[in-house]
């Protein structure tokens, strides 16, 4: 789990089934020593993870990645120059009980992480 030491979540609102947030990094976490040092890269499996946390704080349960077949990473985040980004979800749930979610991770005009992806509820 990243939320609350990677990122927080410094304001989320959920109407029907779309969630809107707001999200700080963490600048000084220890994945930034390795990725990379003195140039601190947000890596992308934490991108796909930070939205699953946010959609499973918006159902209240717990999800399992089961396909993530849209992917499009079009901006690195370095957290030193911007440790605030936002997160715009939306989800719907299909007849087996699987969440349909597409979303992206942006600041202003800058888009991080575009996807589309299946979440299985725990």
């Amino acid at each position: 789990m990243l939320q609350g030491d990677f990122f927080t979540i410094s304001s989320m609102t959920v109407e029907g089934n779309s969630l809107n947030a707001a999200l700080d990094i963490n600048v000084n976490h220890s994945i930034f020593e390795g990725h990379f040092p003195g140039q601190p890269v947000v890596p992308g499996v934490c991108m796909m993870q930070m939205v699953k946390e946010l959609v499973e704080s918006a159902i209240n349960q717990a999800t399992r990645l089961v396909q993530a077949d849209h992917l499009k990473f079009l901006s690195v985040i370095d957290p030193r120059i911007h440790p605030a980004i936002d997160a715009t979800i939306s989800y719907t749930t299909d007849e087996s009980g699987t969440l349909q979610v597409t979303g992206s991770l942006t600041k202003g005009e800058i888009i991080f992480l575009k996807l589309r992806a299946r979440l299985e509820k725990q």
